[in-house]
């Protein structure tokens, strides 16, 4: 029996222009009159997620790649790197690519090392830092646009963290070793007295792997790639067809 679902946002959830469907909207509102919880899991600082809690107001939010965990605006769940790995991964950073793009994440603050923060859709409320003087805070995640993977495996290596690449971005993020989203529902699932086999997760990309594999019923939309297919216990419509609300009608409602 489905008693919460947890969904990724982008390619999954969302459309391709990053819109929620009104028919998604309907059936999330019908699961939960039944009782079922609903929550998010994404790679997406909080900031980047905002708009999209104000709309969807979920029971719980993973955001930042399974390092935080908010409910009704608490946070009640963060993994943070300490303050001094944080500015040792920048350092290294730097050295790899002294004119690298650096966001760094401490629960709902951003940091970005930007002129355009404005122009920014996702990170908009980010804050400006150069990285000039030492952060006196811990990250929970650290992204870095890097050329290559390779460059980001050896950082990852030095500080010894997890490395978590994005599809078709050269993006990567740095995060504590014990960190991510199936973490994150692990400690979810101790929370809400919810099992993770009564969990229907939701994804498309490879970050997405390991939740699929821990919940109760994994579902990947059509337009995942082909490792999140391959594993997947269920596929749906893509996400374009509105694909998670299609397979909670027919198995939900």
């Amino acid at each position: 029996m489905i008693k919460m679902i947890l969904t990724d946002l982008d390619h999954t959830l969302l459309r391709q222009d990053g819109t929620i469907s009104d028919k998604t909207l309907k059936v999330l509102s019908k699961c939960r009159e039944k009782g079922i919880l609903f929550a998010i899991a994404t790679a997406r600082y909080w900031i980047g997620a905002e708009k999209y809690i104000e709309q969807l107001r979920p029971d719980y939010e993973i955001t930042t790649d399974g390092t935080l965990i908010h409910s009704n605006d608490e946070c009640v769940y963060s993994c943070e790197f300490s303050v001094d790995d944080t500015n040792q991964i920048i350092k290294s950073i730097f050295e790899a690519v002294p004119d690298a793009e650096i966001t760094v994440a401490n629960r709902k603050q951003v940091f970005w090392n930007s002129k355009h923060i404005s122009e920014s859709e996702k990170l908009y409320k980010a804050v400006y830092n150069d990285y000039s003087k030492a952060l006196n805070v811990g990250a929970n995640k650290i992204v870095a646009e890097l050329p290559d993977e390779k460059l980001a495996e050896m950082i990852a290596d030095k500080a010894d963290c997890k490395l978590q690449g994005y599809r078709g971005e050269r993006w990567y993020s740095f995060m504590p070793k014990d960190s991510g989203k199936t973490v994150a529902i692990k400690y979810l699932s101790q929370i809400s007295g919810i099992k993770t086999d009564d969990i229907a997760a939701f994804g498309d990309d490879s970050n997405d792997m390991e939740m699929l594999k821990l919940c109760g019923k994994g579902i990947a939309v059509a337009n995942a790639v082909k490792e999140v297919l391959k594993i997947a216990d269920e596929v749906t419509l893509s996400n374009d067809e509105d694909g998670v609300a299609a397979w909670l009608i027919k198995n939900c409602l």
